[in-house]
């Protein structure tokens, strides 16, 4: 079956900075997540420690237990709405502070929290404590996960998303990501959205193809997404598509990315997943190939490397 959703991020960053000036802020987001309901939005994601961005306190003086002020007003506007909310801030568990992303659902709960893996050396120094976990949320749409700024740069929190099954990774950042963000997209095959502090927050396809990117007049960007598609490599697929075509017609899709010799199938007829369509064909999912691959290499090099090390030693004596 088709599984859409449609995704929105607000890339921008506030002028706000006091706690006399919160109640506009507040109001700016609530009308930003407005604007993104309007036009469809199932979720909407805010960049980085959003209610925070320009305050002058450190993360500790600013960080508060959860539910914090923010969050309540932000739990108020996801319910009213309808639509999920990734807000990130500062949080604080006791004694220890975090930067973090709370993901609100659509009757104003919080349903789940990340804790940023990875702060940079300044947030450790100023008090931030590192997260441990890179979990995954269910929504009534999908499997999403989150990552923050920094993380970025470290394989472990974009490799334990994928494994943990993450189909779409919501970026909320202090810096854009660009180049970066399409090549995570491709290399894990998942949606990539980003939410920034400045203008050119993106929308990528698990191609690594650019669905929307954001400007200065226009923050909030949003963008319809099949879930129900895989992303195959060309190798030992390409023959079955004629087959494909055959029996399902239009309601299979293919876009391919042929310099990186790989191909996005998706489904959209009612009822049809496209995990039973891979099966059906025996089309060969890139994780499988990639390990097929290193197990017939490892073979190859224990079968050279053994006789080698087994032969006896010449005895020139």
């Amino acid at each position: 079956m088709s599984r859409h959703v449609t995704v929105a991020s607000v890339s921008t960053k506030p002028n706000y900075c006091l706690d006399t000036e919160m109640d506009q802020l507040l109001d700016e987001a609530a009308h930003y997540a407005w604007q993104a309901r309007q036009m469809g939005a199932d979720i909407l994601a805010f960049p980085e420690t959003y209610p925070h961005i320009n305050s002058p306190k450190k993360a500790p003086e600013a960080a508060k237990e959860l539910p914090t002020p923010t969050t309540q007003r932000m739990m108020a506007e996801a319910s009213n709405l309808g639509m999920y909310i990734i807000w990130p801030q500062y949080t604080r568990e006791g004694d220890q502070v975090y930067n973090s992303a709370v993901l609100i659902n659509r009757d104003g709960e919080i349903s789940g929290i990340y804790h940023k893996v990875h702060p940079t050396i300044g947030e450790i120094e100023d008090g931030i404590v590192p997260g441990t976990k890179m979990p995954t949320f269910e929504t009534d749409f999908g499997t999403i996960g989150m990552a923050i700024c920094y993380d970025l740069n470290f394989r472990d929190i974009m490799t334990g998303l994928q494994k943990s099954g993450a189909e779409i990774i919501f970026f909320c950042s202090a810096y854009r990501g660009g180049l970066q963000v399409r090549a995570w997209a491709l290399e894990l095959g998942c949606y990539i959205v980003s939410a920034i502090w400045s203008d050119l927050g993106q929308i990528v396809d698990l191609t690594g193809r650019q669905l929307a990117e954001s400007y200065c007049h226009s923050p909030v960007i949003i963008h319809d997404i099949n879930l129900n598609r895989r992303l195959l490599h060309m190798d030992n697929n390409m023959d079955k598509m004629d087959e494909m075509l055959e029996k399902y017609g239009p309601d299979l899709t293919f876009y391919y990315i042929s310099p990186e010799a790989c191909y996005a199938i998706g489904c959209e007829r009612a009822g049809l997943d496209i995990e039973q369509v891979i099966d059906e064909f025996g089309l060969e999912r890139r994780k499988d190939y990639f390990q097929r691959a290193d197990a017939v290499r490892a073979a190859a090099v224990a079968e050279e490397i053994g006789p080698r090390t087994s032969r006896p030693a010449h005895n020139n004596g």
